[in-house]
């Protein structure tokens, strides 16, 4: 499998777990990630990981620098281990869902670690405080027709967040919409609703607040050329220019991560192997739904990575 084939993805929240990344933070390889974090952070988000509670990882503010984290270790462990200094030998492209978006970018060379944990803290602080507790939901809706769906949640002023797959969309907004569309998805056949435990409704107009604040903090930051292209959650379209970029972080924080798109977009331009970084196979679920993704591999350990490279040095 060659890199012109390969996209490697980067997940976001809900991935995440106690021991997450564990493997990664006393290897010599990518320990220094771990301690750099804690530094630019100033508490030890590398000890959260390994040994917090899941409630205290939960929080916004603590899981969006903790998945980057994670799936910076997978991409440090890839340099180190073979000597280069960006995936570009591996993947034709990079994506991450959500959250994942700023991994993408720090592990495609345009953010640097420092400055993508910073935004990340920023953008989970202004999420958080975006919505008053309790004031917002999420729910994802699987089986039902994304049409059929779209047209019955827009009466009850609730938003498509995440379009995840053909069979799995995601809703936002006010605690009432949402429960009201619930209700109405549930009696016009949606096969399973399940309500999400999140701190605010993502993704959607209410969190124009959030948006504002990371709108300033985005324009502040430095963003290099990217190595390699990136699929936009806003778009699900790859672009490789740091102001499309810059804007798609912006315009994602109330807008539709449009992920279904983007993995249908990445088969149509050649993309046969799906890698997922950091935690979790969430995404590499997915994409074993998509027409022309024919390979996925989960990368959350140094022994899962040791022997993808193995696999592709063999081939």
């Amino acid at each position: 499998m060659t890199r012109h084939h390969t996209l490697f993805v980067f997940p976001g929240q809900g991935s995440q777990h106690i021991g997450m990344a564990s493997g990664f933070m006393d290897h010599e390889f990518t320990k220094e990630i771990f301690e750099e974090a804690d530094d630019v952070l100033g508490f030890s988000l590398s000890k959260m990981m390994r040994e917090g509670s899941e409630d205290e990882l939960g929080l916004t503010i603590n899981t969006q620098p903790a998945l980057l984290l994670a799936g910076m270790a997978v991409a440090k462990y890839i340099y180190k281990s073979t000597d280069r200094i960006n995936l570009h030998p591996y993947a034709a492209a990079v994506a991450g869902h959500s959250l994942g978006e700023y991994t993408a970018l720090c592990a495609a060379g345009s953010l640097s670690l420092k400055v993508g944990l910073e935004l990340v803290r920023k953008r989970g602080e202004a999420m958080q405080g975006a919505v008053p507790a309790g004031k917002g939901a999420m729910a994802a809706i699987i089986g039902m027709e994304y049409a059929n769906l779209e047209s019955i949640i827009r009466k009850t002023g609730c938003y498509i967040a995440n379009d995840n797959s053909p069979s799995q969309v995601v809703i936002s907004g006010d605690e009432q919409a949402v429960d009201e569309a619930s209700n109405m998805l549930a009696v016009e056949g949606a096969k399973k609703i399940v309500r999400l435990n999140v701190s605010a409704p993502f993704h959607c107009p209410l969190m124009q607040p959030a948006a504002d604040i990371m709108q300033i903090a985005l324009q502040k930051a430095q963003f290099a050329p990217v190595d390699m292209p990136v699929y936009q959650n806003i778009t699900g379209e790859k672009t490789s220019s740091t102001l499309a970029l810059e804007k798609g972080l912006v315009e994602q924080v109330t807008g539709r991560v449009r992920w279904r798109e983007t993995m249908v977009n990445a088969a149509a331009s050649g993309i046969t192997e799906v890698v997922e970084c950091g935690a979790g196979k969430v995404l590499t679920g997915l994409a074993k739904r998509v027409d022309g993704i024919i390979n996925t591999a989960t990368l959350n350990t140094p022994e899962d990575v040791d022997a993808w490279l193995e696999a592709r040095h063999a081939e």
